[in-house]
């Protein structure tokens, strides 16, 4: 099925590493989509971009700092004096494990043993990230008359997770901030959804014995994992983020798509 994004101008935060931004990134390249690689580390930003390229696609790699108003800006002027315009922006930058322990946020600890400065990266990469990048494109969307957001959120901010409380609780101000935005901007033939990704297999193609042995434990949480034998995979997330970018989902706008083996089916 061609999803009729070549040609268009992409933007995906969180583009670096070799997860489920760096699949997202290689997906739109395939589909011939002109993707702009933004993560935190310019040098993992632009070693997709040319991934992308040495397969035959279009992309340039940008680093910047999702939480800061001027680096996201700069990185927005980039793509448009390079393209012309944005059509697509992806938001899935997250927090970083390279951070000092302290401010890496809150993943892994409960709530009463957490701090406001665990919480800062928690909160300011899904809130602020996604609020200066919206900002940062929306008048050209508006101004052309379509724009495709996807925005990233988490199953625990649909169904609550111990430790999550935090996180869940910032994913879940991106799943409202969503809506409202797609509210505000259809009459612009502006889409705005969000992927819930499951737990994946970090590394694409790196299925070797001892992988499957460390990810067995998590397959009594994944009704699909039983049967297929694997958890998620990144392309299986970044698959649904070209069909929400694509006009195959013109119809569809505030809405969240969960991709996660059934782990979470809410109604």
């Amino acid at each position: 099925m061609d999803l009729g994004l070549k040609d268009k101008v992409v933007i995906i935060t969180g583009g670096g590493g070799r997860g489920m931004g760096t699949a997202i990134c290689k997906v739109f390249g395939a589909e011939g989509a002109k993707v702009c690689v933004s993560d935190y580390f310019e040098d993992r930003a632009k070693a997709t971009a040319e991934e992308i390229k040495a397969a035959g696609g279009q992309a340039i790699g940008v680093g910047a700092d999702v939480t800061k108003v001027d680096q996201v800006e700069a990185m927005v002027k980039k793509v448009v004096d390079t393209w012309g315009t944005v059509h697509v922006l992806c938001n899935h930058a997250g927090t970083l494990p390279e951070r000092p322990a302290e401010r890496r946020g809150t993943e892994g600890r409960y709530f009463a043993q957490q701090t406001k400065v665990s919480w800062e990266p928690t909160i300011d990469i899904p809130v602020y990230g996604v609020l200066n990048c919206c900002k940062a494109v929306i008048s050209y969307m508006i101004n052309q008359k379509y724009g495709k957001i996807v925005n990233t959120i988490s199953d625990s901010a649909r169904v609550g997770e111990p430790t999550m409380a935090v996180y869940g609780g910032a994913k879940a101000f991106v799943v409202a901030f969503s809506k409202g935005l797609a509210k505000e901007n259809a009459r612009f033939r502006i889409n705005v959804n969000c992927v819930s990704p499951s737990r994946t297999t970090r590394i694409e193609g790196k299925e070797d014995e001892k992988i499957l042995a460390e990810e067995q434990q998590y397959f009594e949480f994944y009704p699909l994992s039983k049967g297929r034998g694997r958890l998620g995979r990144p392309v299986d997330i970044a698959n649904a983020y070209a069909f929400l970018a694509s006009d195959r989902a013109e119809w569809i706008t505030g809405q969240m798509l969960s991709v996660n083996g059934g782990y979470c089916m809410t109604s």
